[in-house]
């Protein structure tokens, strides 16, 4: 993992972000699709790669990259693709593998319904499965449908991608799997990641101006903290959210590396980053240490209330978990 230190460096440019555009819209606009008839008005992280001449769509989807089916399948025949990847999902050994899947990483997948099919349907002439039908009746995930005015295609999971390229051409699917391995390591994709991040930081402190106070957990400051004259203004943040200063911090924890900020949370490293730029603010106002340190705790308290239970904080926590890697 990377140090919290660098964490924070990234969060300060993800509020950058929030105070550019927090004041001109309270909703962060976005490129908006629509997919089939269960992902309405969902931001997506969309781009194309270059498959042996072929473009490829991507999208991604709860952190991972889904592949376009739909474009995959115009390999074999450009006029019908939805034709194509019919009667690969028709196919028992298709069925069998992308079943396979489902029952391996889907929790909510509808097994009984699969087990039905797998004896009355399945290897019979009559049998033929479509994206729309399996992700309606079977609850699946690996394979996402589309449909209707503003239909982008099918796409699925990469595991699956490969399989139905390898069906269409083995030589095609090498390189599919070279496209899809450089595209990790493109720099500008990665950025629209970073993007999407700092997106989903404004919708998520935008909630501190409209959400309402539940309870105090921040550490409520003392007489003798408040009368304190700290020698540099990270102590004064560190006071106001941590309720400890670096030093007294560290004698407390003699064994661990490194500071505070390295072992914060994501939710805390978010008010920290809030509380540097407000502090900065009052300084620039001439209000005294006391009366910031004051302010700064309380703004504390709230924002840690408001954003405790936040969705927007448990995606960038999952955000966090994938993307910063050693």
């Amino acid at each position: 993992m990377f140090s919290r230190r660098n964490y924070i460096q990234r969060i300060n440019l993800y509020l950058d972000f929030y105070l550019a555009t927090a004041n001109n819209c309270p909703i962060i606009s976005g490129e908006f699709k629509e997919i089939g008839s269960d992902i309405m008005s969902k931001e997506l992280i969309t781009t194309q790669m270059n498959v042996n001449n072929k473009l490829v769509r991507v999208m991604r989807v709860d952190n991972v990259d889904y592949i376009s089916l739909t474009d995959l399948a115009k390999y074999q025949n450009e006029n019908d693709p939805s034709g194509v990847i019919r009667n690969w999902m028709s196919n028992k050994n298709s069925f069998d593998f992308y079943n396979l899947w489902e029952e391996l990483h889907n929790e909510n997948f509808n097994s009984v319904e699969s087990h039905r099919i797998k004896i009355d349907e399945v290897g019979y002439n009559r049998f033929t499965m479509t994206p729309n039908r399996w992700k309606k009746e079977f609850n699946a995930i690996g394979i996402i449908p589309s449909s209707g005015k503003y239909s982008i295609g099918t796409f699925a999971h990469p595991d699956i991608a490969f399989e139905f390229a390898s069906w269409l051409n083995v030589e095609f699917k090498l390189y599919l799997i070279t496209e899809f391995e450089r595209l990790k390591q493109n720099e500008s994709y990665q950025n629209k990641i970073d993007w999407s991040v700092r997106r989903e930081l404004a919708k998520t402190n935008y909630r501190i101006h409209t959400d309402s106070i539940k309870e105090n957990i921040i550490p409520i400051l003392t007489e003798k903290q408040k009368l304190y004259v700290y020698a540099n203004e990270a102590d004064i943040l560190n006071v106001a959210l941590f309720g400890m200063t670096a030093k007294e911090w560290k004698d407390k924890n003699p064994t661990l590396d490194g500071n505070m900020r390295d072992y914060a949370n994501i939710l805390q490293l978010v008010i920290l980053s809030n509380l540097e730029n407000l502090n900065s603010e009052m300084i620039a106002q001439g209000i005294e240490q006391k009366t910031r340190l004051e302010r700064l705790n309380e703004i504390a308290k709230k924002q840690y209330n408001i954003l405790q239970d936040s969705k927007g904080i448990k995606k960038l926590e999952g955000l966090d978990n994938n993307y910063y890697i050693k």
